[in-house]
C-alpha cells in the first residue's frame, strides 16, 4: 500500500461570507491510496470551528501514514488511530474508494443502495437585503435555498427574498449567531414567511434550552451534533440532524449516525463544507436517507475536480461515476 497525503485549494467564484467568517477558498486535503493497479481517492475540508486547518490535517494524516502503508491500520480500527474530523474522512473515504476499485463491487451496490439523482439547496451568504434577495432571484432555477444570517435584521432578510422568490423552500442557517431569546422571537415570525428549517441557531454548547422549547419551526442540529457521539444529546434538541462527513469522520461514521436517526425516527440533512465533487460524491450516498440536501459546494467553486458530479440547471445532482469515486 502506498498514501500519498496533498494539499489541495480550490479558488471560490466569490466571497462566502457566513456569521463570523468570511471564505475565499476551499482548502483541502486529498489522500491517494495505491495497491497494486488500484487507486483510492478522498478528500477532506475540514471543521473550521474545531480548529481544523489544512496543516493539522496534513499533519493528523501523516502520523499514521506508515502504518497504513503497512496495513497496520485498516477501516474498522481507523477510528481508533485519527479522531473526528476532516483528515479522517478524507482516509476513510480513500479505503472505501479503493476497497471499490480492487473487488469491482460499487460502494451503492455493497451497501444496497439504489443511487438516485438528489435536489440540492443552493446557499445564498450575507450581504446586504437588497444584494441577498437579488441573487435570490438570480437563483431563480433552484427550488431550495439556504440562508446564511447572522443576528443583523435576519427577519427583514428573508422577509425580502420571501417577495423575490416566493416559490422557494427556504432553509436558514444562523450558525450559531443567535441567544435563545432571539431564536423565540425570529421563530414566531420566520414561520409566517414559511421557513421550512432554521439550522443551528444556538451556540454548541449552549443549547439546553431547546429541551424544553417547542418551535413553530423545525430546528436542524449542525455545530451541534459532529459525530454520533454526540447524537444522543442533539436528538434530545433538535428536530432534524445535519450529516457532515467532515465532521463525524467519513462515511462509516456518517452511516452510523444514519442507522442512530432512522431508529428514532428523527428527519436528517446531508451537508458540506465547501469542498470539491470529491467530498460530495460520498455524502450523496448519505443523502440518499435524508430530507434536506445540502451538496452545492462544487457550484460554490471557480472550478471543480475532474470529473465532477452532474448539476443540472435546477439544482438536481447525479450520483458520482467510478472515475471519480466509489
Amino acid at each position: 500500500m502506498k498514501m500519498t497525503i496533498q494539499r489541495v485549494n480550490y479558488a471560490l467564484s466569490k466571497p462566502f461570507v457566513i456569521s463570523g467568517y468570511q471564505f475565499t477558498e476551499s482548502q483541502t486535503i486529498r489522500v491517494t491510496l495505491e495497491d497494486n493497479e488500484y487507486i483510492g481517492h478522498g478528500e477532506g475540508v475540514g471543521v473550521y470551528y474545531m480548529g481544523e486547518t489544512q496543516e493539522t490535517m496534513f499533519q493528523q494524516l501523516l502520523s499514521v501514514k506508515s502504518d497504513i502503508e503497512s496495513s497496520r491500520i485498516i477501516d474498522k480500527s481507523l477510528s481508533q488511530s485519527l479522531p473526528p474530523g476532516g483528515a479522517r474522512n478524507a482516509l476513510d473515504c480513500a479505503l472505501w474508494d479503493l476497497e471499490a476499485k480492487a473487488s469491482g463491487i460499487s460502494i451503492h451496490a455493497r451497501l444496497g443502495v439504489q443511487p438516485k439523482p438528489l435536489t440540492t439547496v443552493f446557499t445564498i451568504g450575507i450581504s446586504d437585503i437588497e444584494s441577498m434577495a437579488m441573487e435570490a432571484t438570480v437563483c431563480a432555477r433552484f427550488p431550495v435555498l439556504k440562508i446564511k444570517l447572522d443576528n443583523n435584521q435576519p427577519v427583514e432578510r428573508i422577509e425580502a427574498i420571501r417577495r423575490a422568490r416566493p416559490d422557494a423552500m427556504i432553509i436558514i442557517d444562523a450558525n450559531q449567531a443567535w441567544s435563545f431569546a432571539e431564536l423565540k422571537e425570529y421563530a414566531l415570525r420566520l414561520s409566517k414567511l414559511d421557513v421550512a428549517m432554521i439550522e443551528q441557531p444556538l451556540k454548541r454548547g449552549f443549547d439546553e434550552e431547546l429541551e424544553e422549547y417547542s418551535s413553530p419551526v423545525l430546528l436542524g442540529a449542525d455545530e451541534s451534533c459532529l459525530h454520533e457521539g454526540e447524537y444522543s444529546v442533539a436528538k434530545n434538541r433538535y428536530d432534524v440532524i445535519n450529516i457532515k462527513l467532515d465532521k463525524c469522520g467519513g462515511l462509516t461514521s456518517a452511516l452510523k449516525i444514519v442507522e442512530l436517526a432512522k431508529n428514532d425516527q428523527k428527519r436528517l440533512m446531508v451537508g458540506n463544507m465547501v469542498g470539491s465533487s470529491l467530498s460530495m460524491a460520498p455524502s450523496h450516498i448519505i443523502g440518499q436517507a435524508c430530507d434536506f440536501i445540502d451538496l452545492d459546494g462544487p457550484l460554490l467553486l471557480s472550478s471543480d475536480i475532474e470529473h465532477g458530479l452532474q448539476y443540472s440547471s435546477e439544482g438536481r445532482v447525479s450520483a458520482s461515476t467510478s472515475a471519480l469515486w466509489g
